[in-house]
């Protein structure tokens, strides 16, 4: 009997240690509740240098169309095609025959014009001294001069003739009218070109330097406008602005250009102006028609705010939120004015100030209202599993 109470004493003190035991592991979480640690940057004013991206063609800074100016068969093509030319240099070989045969006549009839004037020219003196003497007529002293007249007229005649004879000879070699680029050619020996005519033989484009022709909106250039005006930014420079390049495949043109002018006429249907920029281009890398993307220096801000992206989060609505600790020790939601982004920051023009902890580690651990330890970044034992895991989503 004493044997049955002993055992029973001591099973109800095993079941007593086992539920104090139950209420102790119930109680921790109540004990660590306040204690959740999150990383923050504490947010500072600075000066920001912006830029502006705009998408944009190459086209050539010279352009010129090559065609006939005087009709003839052609002869010779004396140009490679695709290669480099030199202005002045000789594309296209016209039979020069005919026009030989012309210049010749046109050179003979200007040696007998003159043969005719130095006649006229030697029985006008006579006649003057003649005249003076009153051994020829009045009439006939008059006569003399008009005809020393006609044979200067005819000099000068014979002497335009015979240089446009000798412009159409210079035409049958059909030269590069700038330097540059040549395509390929649209005729062959044997072709029968006319004067002036609409078909182009070949096109010449100069390369070096060359054209980049950006589009924006009217909108932006508008914001960007009233930013100089009220003081937001400041201009980088009152002289030409540079471009920087970066081309299709992301990386950036080797040199920077300078930006030439702004059209005055926005276009109906898109909405956006044309800005054009110049940009040198040596090594022929820059050919008319290929894509690049333009980025131009749109000012300074003084006191921009800028903070990390991993920062500012989306509500469900799609406007950006922040979460910062506020003088309490609390999470509190922030809603956000952005901008654009520098670099890896966002712009945020309303929401924040200068001195707010801006909470960028263990957001997924938060909610507003809730009690923290904010430990500046890379200075406590946050763990950086907000960055993973938002990576991995």
């Amino acid at each position: 009997m004493n044997t049955l109470k002993s055992m029973s004493y001591w099973v109800i003190v095993a079941l007593g240690s086992l539920a104090l035991a139950g209420c102790g592991k119930g109680q921790a979480p109540a004990a660590g509740s306040g204690q959740v640690e999150v990383g923050i940057v504490e947010v500072q004013t600075e000066k920001a240098s912006l830029t502006t991206e705009l998408p944009g063609r190459i086209s050539a800074f010279q352009i010129s169309e090559v065609r006939p100016q005087v009709t003839g068969i052609v002869q010779k093509r004396l140009f490679i095609e695709g290669g480099d030319v030199k202005a002045g240099q000789p594309l296209y070989q016209i039979d020069p025959a005919m026009y030989q045969v012309a210049y010749d006549s046109a050179k003979a009839t200007l040696s007998k014009a003159q043969a005719n004037l130095t006649t006229a020219s030697s029985k006008a003196v006579r006649y003057d001294e003649l005249v003076a003497i009153k051994a020829v007529s009045q009439q006939e002293f008059d006569d003399t001069q008009a005809a020393l007249k006609q044979a200067l007229a005819d000099v000068d005649t014979a002497k335009a003739n015979l240089e446009s004879a000798r412009i159409n000879l210079g035409y049958t070699q059909v030269r590069a009218p700038i330097s540059g680029r040549i395509g390929k050619s649209a005729v062959t020996p044997g072709a029968l070109l006319t004067a002036n005519q609409a078909a182009v033989l070949t096109t010449v484009q100069q390369l070096d330097p060359v054209y980049v022709d950006l589009t924006q909106s009217s909108s932006e250039l508008l914001k960007l406008k009233r930013d100089w005006e009220s003081g937001r930014l400041k201009r980088v420079s009152d002289k030409e602005a540079s471009v920087r390049l970066l081309l299709e495949d992301g990386t950036p043109y080797g040199a920077e250009g300078k930006l030439q002018f702004s059209d005055v006429t926005v276009d109906q249907g898109t909405g956006t102006l044309t800005i054009r920029a110049v940009f040198p281009n040596p090594k022929g890398n820059l050919l008319p028609g290929m894509y690049v993307r333009a980025v131009l220096e749109a000012g300074t801000a003084s006191d921009a705010i800028l903070v990390p992206q991993q920062g500012v989060s989306r509500d469900s609505k799609g406007n950006p939120v922040a979460m910062v600790v506020n003088s309490e020790g609390k999470v509190e939601a922030r809603p956000l004015k952005t901008e654009r982004t520098v670099g890896d920051k966002w712009l945020v023009n309303e929401g924040l100030k200068s001195g707010d902890k801006l909470i960028v580690e263990g957001l997924q651990k938060v909610q507003p209202g809730l009690p923290v330890v904010a430990v500046p970044v890379g200075k406590g034992a946050v763990a950086p599993t907000a960055p993973a895991a938002e990576h991995k989503q």
